[in-house]
């Protein structure tokens, strides 16, 4: 297309879809998640998907207000604050696979000094408690 036969958008949804980006931007939506993304944008703007493709203007403007906009902001917070978390997480998965192999080798350490004791428990048991009396040795006293 060229300058002068490209699309354009009434000055109603020009103005809805700004006073939209600005709800957004400021992190105050009114019927959206709140998320820095174009479908949010016509979804505040009420607009249709198509008509805000056509607000060259006001996407040129998004793009450009975008990265530093305190909502941006605060995504940017959010992402690094889950990915610290996940991190966590991972690392606490670890050490409990850790530590349940150490439960699990000392749970079968315990059953084979269990099953040891009560063999020795049973040796014991049968051994014959009769004394037998060693021979007197004489003993010569001069």
């Amino acid at each position: 297309m060229t300058a002068t036969s490209q699309p354009h958008v009434s000055a109603r949804a020009e103005q809805a879809l700004r006073v939209a980006m600005d709800r957004l931007l400021a992190g105050k939506p009114f019927r959206t998640d709140g998320k820095l993304t174009k479908n949010n944008l016509w979804r505040e703007a009420g607009v249709s998907r198509a008509t805000m493709n056509r607000a060259n203007a006001v996407l040129a403007d998004w793009d450009s207000r975008i990265s530093g906009s305190p909502a941006s902001l605060r995504d940017q917070k959010q992402t690094q604050e889950i990915t610290a978390l996940r991190r966590q997480l991972k690392e606490n998965k670890e050490a409990r696979q850790r530590l349940q192999d150490q439960v699990d080798a000392s749970a079968t350490v315990i059953t084979v000094l269990l099953a040891e004791n009560a063999s020795l428990r049973e040796q014991a048991a049968n051994r014959s408690a009769v004394v037998v009396p060693l021979p007197r040795a004489q003993a010569t006293y001069e």
